[in-house]
């Protein structure tokens, strides 16, 4: 029978708690080891949150484009059942292509709230981290200057 190579101990599989012990084999007069690790689990919940941001963005985005494909879808089946019912009756094309340039600027419209959707998603996702980051170089230069 082979021997079982998992682990229960909790504290083998925090990386941080690896990082910890390696960060302490190089003590250095003045720097904390545990606000070091603190501000690095900061950093990587910043960019777990970025992410969540950039992901719900696309979920909208996703059920978005499948909205608007789905009415385009029915606009097109309408109209080309109404110009199948002007052709028989002798009709004119007219109102046909008003309703065609009526689904372009929907179309134009549908775009650019997509576009602002993107947009809004990577500034929150951005500012988020810029905002991780500036705090991250307060609290280096605080461990640096630590006596």
């Amino acid at each position: 029978m082979a021997a079982d190579t998992r682990t229960d101990n909790a504290s083998e599989l925090n990386p941080f708690c690896n990082l910890t012990k390696a960060l302490e084999q190089f003590k250095m007069p003045g720097m904390s080891t545990n606000a070091f690790v603190d501000a690095r689990r900061k950093d990587i919940e910043a960019l777990v949150a970025a992410n969540k941001v950039a992901f719900e963005a696309l979920q909208a985005l996703a059920v978005t484009q499948s909205d608007m494909l789905t009415e385009a879808m029915q606009s097109m089946k309408e109209s080309a059942k109404g110009a199948m019912a002007d052709n028989t009756d002798g009709g004119d094309m007219t109102k046909h292509a008003e309703a065609a340039q009526q689904a372009w600027r929907k179309m134009l419209t549908d775009m650019k709230q997509l576009a602002e959707t993107v947009q809004k998603a990577q500034f929150e996702a951005v500012s988020g981290l810029t905002e991780r980051a500036r705090a991250s170089i307060g609290e280096m230069t605080g461990l640096a200057y630590r006596t």
